[in-house]
């Protein structure tokens, strides 16, 4: 039997080094399946994991990126599958990720008669991918393979291969050695990218002339952790954490603030307001207010990206380079700071902070005070856990209350923040590391967006997990929270019930008809035996606590415009009003008087 055309694309993926692809099946992609099926079980095949939606496809190949450092790959039909895949592909581009989306279409002698499903998708996914092209011939396949994956791994990009029905099932040819035809070949291994000498020198000065350093790291800070201890420790500087650096450099260095902005902490907020020089290393972090005041500081930033230059803050010297490289490179060139009371007074404000954090997790509310979830969760997760986080109120607990302990690992939506993420984040962790624990955060809300479907994943897949610990912790608190918080705190009005209720759905006892185990808590003193027992299961878990909905997410400083705009909510007759006023307005005014 002639080798078909989507043979031998399944062949050029495993020659790139694919081995997983997520993804939902149809009619549109069932050539390249076929393929799959073909050479399912042997050295030439490629894993195939069926989820419930594409768009969970696209979140697993984003987070099989960010968790092995390798192409991430999902796979849909055309028409209504493909455009599932597109939030799952713009969380990859938002987080700089690289990602390969493949995609059916109809048969090329239809396409322009509006055919059933068919679509312009190469329209449709120009605005998310670096590279998008469907093909038309057996012989354009091989380039489009070769330059759309080089392209995604080279500019951790999203790379979109559209194969209409007809391509995917014709016989395979090799493309001509003739005019007219391109004979292209697979393999790219990043470069060493180092900035011109007389760069870090300026850079070097800056930093030399230094105080008061504040550094602010990022993901593309990841494989250069050692070097940001170095330099930290070299210059007497602090070091803030943006969301997707959170798992960089372990919570218990004491020069570490944790994570900053919105849903930072007031640590890091005070080094901003305080530094005289700003180190950014790998981060596109994107609430500039929370960065210093122009003028206040001199600024240096390191990014693969030169796009991320010089974004956020006037930066005075723009270094364009990867980030161990660049600070290897660097390091030489920097004096040590003698006067340490800087990073001394940092260390002390981390003190002060790790006390406000306990005291806010362990205070009373009805029934269960969401931060002291993860505050007890944080002391237990094994030293290789790995834990993923929903956008939401969760992703305030995740940023603050979780510790994070060297070798552990963390991710979330980052620059997307798209509500669905943390299941499927979560499922793409486990097969990466099936040896690792996996816990993911999940609101309410994105809970019944989405992610209830994905447990279903999770009861056909775990039983090839070699630890089959994966604990999905819902916080149930009938409330579209953030969105809450924020209409209260950000626009001054009361909660809207129409749009902000969320039905009392029984999640644990869902995982348990699934076959999966399922814990309930609506007691604070029962959470940490609760976190123990998950931990402890044989088999994935859903870990479901009652949490109040009026714990309020604050940012780290409260300004007099938002103390007003909550009091105007609550003076309009918010739901709550009196326990919101009582647990949440003296910390508001505490803040707020701190500020003053």
């Amino acid at each position: 039997m002639a080798q078909l055309t989507s043979d031998f694309f399944v062949e050029r993926l495993k020659a790139w080094g694919v081995t997983r692809i997520y993804g939902y099946p149809g009619d549109g992609i069932n050539g390249v399946l076929g393929a799959l099926q073909r050479v399912e079980g042997t050295e030439a095949g490629i894993e195939f994991i069926q989820v419930r939606n594409e768009e969970m496809a696209a979140f697993m190949a984003t987070a099989h990126a960010k968790f092995t450092g390798e192409l991430g790959v999902c796979l849909s039909t055309g028409g209504p599958g493909a455009t599932h895949l597109l939030t799952g592909l713009y969380d990859a581009k938002s987080d700089h990720v690289p990602v390969l989306a493949i995609a059916g279409q109809a048969e090329t002698t239809v396409r322009g008669a509006t055919y059933q499903q068919e679509l312009n998708l190469d329209r449709m996914f120009a605005d998310v991918a670096d590279f998008v092209q469907e093909a038309v011939t057996p012989a354009q396949l091989r380039h489009l393979v070769d330059r759309g994956l080089r392209v995604a791994k080279a500019q951790n990009g999203v790379t979109v291969l559209v194969l209409p029905k007809d391509v995917q099932d014709m016989a395979w040819e090799e493309p001509k050695r003739a005019h007219g035809f391109t004979r292209s070949g697979p393999g790219y291994t990043r470069p060493r990218i180092v900035p011109h000498d007389a760069d870090l020198a300026r850079a070097a000065e800056v930093l030399n002339a230094g105080r008061k350093v504040a550094i602010v790291i990022g993901a593309g800070a990841r494989d250069a952790a050692d070097e940001v201890v170095a330099v930290a420790d070299r210059l007497g500087a602090g070091v803030a954490k943006a969301l997707l650096g959170k798992d960089v450099l372990p919570d218990d260095l004491p020069f570490v603030t944790g994570a900053i902005g919105l849903l930072g902490t007031k640590p890091s907020s005070d080094m901003m307001e305080g530094c005289d020089t700003l180190l950014m290393i790998g981060t596109g972090f994107p609430w500039a207010e929370f960065l210093p005041a122009d003028g206040q500081a001199r600024a240096v930033q390191i990014d693969i990206a030169p796009e991320m230059l010089g974004l956020r803050y006037p930066v005075e010297v723009n270094l364009h380079g990867d980030a161990g490289e660049t600070l290897r490179a660097l390091l030489p060139l920097l004096r040590r700071q003698e006067d340490r009371g800087w990073q001394t007074d940092i260390e002390a404000g981390m003190d002060s902070w790790r006390a406000t954090l306990k005291g806010r997790a362990l205070a009373s509310a009805s029934p269960v005070n969401p931060q002291r979830v993860v505050y007890e969760m944080s002391p237990r997760l094994p030293a290789d856990a790995i834990v993923t986080s929903d956008s939401g109120s969760c992703a305030n607990w995740y940023a603050r209350d979780w510790q994070v302990k060297r070798g552990q690992r963390g991710s979330l939506s980052g620059g997307l923040a798209s509500m669905g993420a943390a299941v499927p984040y979560a499922i793409a962790a486990k097969f990466a590391h099936p040896a690792r624990p996996v816990v993911a955060l999940v609101g309410d809300g994105a809970m019944q967006m989405n992610n209830m479907a994905e447990l279903i994943t999770i009861q056909k897949y775990w039983q090839r997990w070699s630890d089959p610990r994966l604990i999905v912790c819902v916080f149930n608190n009938e409330d579209l929270n953030e969105v809450t918080w924020e209409q209260r705190v950000m626009e001054g009005n009361p909660r809207f019930p129409t749009s902000q209720s969320l039905p009392d759905v029984p999640y644990a006892r869902f995982a348990e008809l699934l076959g999966l185990e399922g814990i309930f808590v609506d007691d604070p003193e029962l959470i940490g035996s609760a976190w123990d027992r998950a931990l402890a299961a044989d088999r994935p878990v859903v870990l479901e606590i009652k949490t109040d909905p009026n714990v309020a997410p604050l940012p780290p400083h409260v300004t007099l415009e938002q103390a007003k705009a909550f009091l105007s909510s609550m003076a309009k007759g918010d739901r709550g009003a009196a326990q919101v006023v009582a647990d949440t307005a003296r910390q508001i005014v505490g803040g707020l008087r701190e500020r003053l």
